[in-house]
């Protein structure tokens, strides 16, 4: 389960979504049993999670870089990963 936890972490949003589209695919395909869909369904909430973390994160980043009448901010990148 650890193992699991840090591989999640290092996963890149492109990989998550990568991994939740190939988990709706292959729900929607063929008729998997009651335990695989609840294991998938599970997978797929934590994915749709830490996609929606990083989505909320580089929102945060561009609401920096914006001022609010719509000009860029010069913002070094390397000091907002987090």
């Amino acid at each position: 389960m650890a193992a699991r936890k840090n591989a999640e972490k290092e996963q890149t949003f492109e990989e998550a979504l990568g991994e939740l589209e190939a988990i709706v695919a292959e729900m929607e395909q063929g008729e998997p049993t009651l335990v695989e869909l609840t294991e998938k369904y599970s997978r797929g909430v934590m994915l749709v999670d830490k996609c929606q973390q990083e989505l909320d994160r580089a929102e945060k980043m561009i609401d920096m870089m914006v001022k609010s009448d719509g000009s860029l901010v010069e913002t070094d990148m390397t000091t907002l990963r987090a």
